[in-house]
């Protein structure tokens, strides 16, 4: 019962403590950190295909393999965002610009 609530006291302090530190990012640097905390959830995808290794009934090794799907598509769309978002702040070639002609277009051949 003591570790229930300890896990408990955790569990509302983290959704605090997140929501806190997500309401204080500007709009500007938020896309950026959300990006790279995606790409950080690896270790969730490691953690899922740790349990699911480890399942001993059918719906153990169901949700194991949820997770690692859901895993995987939160890791592979943060690497997607973080990338689409760099190239947004590369700089783009500007196509070289053609040296005006010095030579006079003929009038149609009227000579």
């Amino acid at each position: 019962m003591d570790s229930e609530i300890a896990l408990l006291t955790i569990f509302i302090l983290a959704v605090f403590t997140g929501y806190e530190v997500v309401s204080k990012v500007s709009s500007t640097l938020h896309t950026p950190l959300m990006s790279g905390a995606n790409a950080i959830h690896g270790i969730i995808l490691v953690g899922a295909v740790l349990v699911t290794g480890h399942a001993d009934n059918p719906a153990q090794l169901t949700i194991g393999v949820l997770a690692t799907v859901l895993a995987t598509l939160n890791l592979v769309g943060g690497f997607v965002v973080t990338d689409r978002m760099l190239e947004m702040f590369k700089v783009k070639k500007q196509p070289e610009r053609r040296a005006p002609s010095t030579e006079q277009p003929s009038a149609g051949g009227a000579e």
